[in-house]
């Protein structure tokens, strides 16, 4: 049986990550950061909690990861632990650039202390394309990083690359363009919509402030993108892929959509300029051709269908909240949902 070390596995992509690699029956560890709250409700909420052996696991601790590389002896390696909000980088670039670039560093040096034939995924992001004015993005594409988060992840992948070819280890990139699902953060501007309009279609809120709607982003579902992490691995050789689905929308045509699927008014969502980035990457569209090619990869889930899965999830977990049900759930225990809590505690 193969085994597999997962970091960040309490995030949206370790999750899915790890019900995918159980399905090919794989016995499956995730690293996590001890905390004062678990944030285990993604694992509960894909019925997998009880079948993945959680390891404590900090980037930062180069201790911990020896420790959870010796208890798991992976085959395989996916490293997804990231600070991986791009607006939260700039206001804690150090942080940002110890746990997304040098956290990477310390997981490859133990791995190559331990086992250097150990297979190592790296998260890498479209986000390093940054301005890069290319109308699409490749394997090939120049690299303009502009937020703290783009530049340590940038960071990581080139260290990746240097270990790949410094000490002959099987370290692959996966450049992934925006993959979403409704287990992805309320900090993320997709899930915020769907969170937010479900709420004022339920008359739980009245609005809901966004910052840029003209950002053009390239989204794909989720569950489908750590098939192709996992297809990386499954390779003889080495390589960097991007994961994309070669089309191209706006925050606000997200927007516009989810309303729809909602039943309200567009005009309930309004711009807010506290939530306005101080650089932000305008457009990008990826080209998932080599993974298609090599891989056998290619996007599944088309954008209105994307939207739609999220927003119907999102007002059937608010139902049944309402109905007085409860579950394991991000939107519970976020900040201003609190106060939602607080106020509707009677209905």
């Amino acid at each position: 049986m193969k085994s597999a070390l997962i970091t960040g596995i309490t995030g949206q992509d370790g999750a899915y990550l790890a019900k995918f690699l159980l399905g090919k029956r794989y016995k499956v560890f995730g690293g996590y950061r001890r905390l004062s709250t678990p944030n285990f409700w993604r694992l509960y909420n894909l019925g997998i909690n009880d079948k993945v052996e959680l390891l404590p696991l900090d980037v930062l601790d180069s201790r911990s990861i020896s420790e959870a590389l010796i208890s798991s002896a992976p085959s395989e390696v996916y490293h997804l632990a990231a600070q991986s909000f791009v607006g939260a980088s700039f206001v804690q670039p150090l942080y940002t650039s110890d746990v997304t670039g040098f956290g990477s560093v310390r997981l490859l040096d133990e791995i190559l202390k331990f086992n250097k034939k150990i297979k190592f995924y790296q998260a890498s992001s479209s986000e390093m394309f940054g301005e890069d004015n290319s109308p699409t993005k490749n394997e090939t594409s120049t690299f303009k990083p502009v937020s703290p988060y783009a530049i340590s992840k940038l960071y990581s992948y080139w260290m990746a690359r240097a270990y790949r070819k410094g000490y002959d280890m099987y370290a692959t990139n996966g450049i992934l363009f925006n993959h979403e699902s409704p287990l992805r953060g309320l900090e993320f501007v997709t899930r915020k919509v769907s969170n937010g309009v479900a709420k004022i279609s339920l008359g739980l809120s009245k609005s809901l402030k966004l910052g840029n709607f003209n950002s053009k982003r390239d989204w794909g579902y989720a569950p489908e993108y750590v098939e192709g992490m996992w297809k990386m691995l499954q390779q003889k050789n080495p390589d960097d892929y991007v994961l994309a689905t070669n089309e191209t929308h706006t925050v606000r045509e997200f927007v516009n959509e989810a309303c729809k699927i909602a039943g309200i008014s567009s005009t309930k969502i309004k711009t807010d300029k506290q939530y306005l980035r101080p650089i932000d990457v305008q457009y990008l569209r990826g080209d998932y051709k080599k993974a298609k090619k090599k891989l056998g990869w290619s996007p599944k889930t088309k954008f209105k269908k994307l939207v739609k899965i999220m927003v119907e999830e999102d007002l059937n977990r608010w139902e049944r909240w309402i109905k007085g049900e409860y579950f394991p759930w991000d939107a519970l225990t976020s900040g201003r949902d609190s106060i939602v809590l607080k106020k509707n505690k009677n209905l």
